[in-house]
């Protein structure tokens, strides 16, 4: 017998994994499922956070940014 023979695919993965929460975890997956969207809203909000912190005086979305500073060419002279 081969060693592929012998390993489990994508679908029996998820079976098993379907099984398992239904025989084992029935009772507890309301409060795993709310404490998982919990812990997502957390995530999300934390990163929005985050986010606003590192650039609070950014643009509005949409509107162009100015960066001052000379345009050069390739050949390394100054552009008008």
């Amino acid at each position: 017998m081969r060693r592929a023979d012998l390993m489990f695919g994508l679908s029996e993965l998820a079976l098993i994994l379907v099984v398992a929460v239904a025989v084992l975890g029935a009772r507890k997956l309301p409060g795993l499922v709310r404490s998982a969207g919990k812990a997502t809203r957390i995530f999300k909000s934390e990163a929005r956070a985050l986010r606003e912190q590192d650039a609070p005086d950014a643009p509005a979305s949409g509107s162009d940014r100015v960066i001052p500073g000379t345009v050069v060419g390739r050949d390394g002279t100054p552009r008008p």
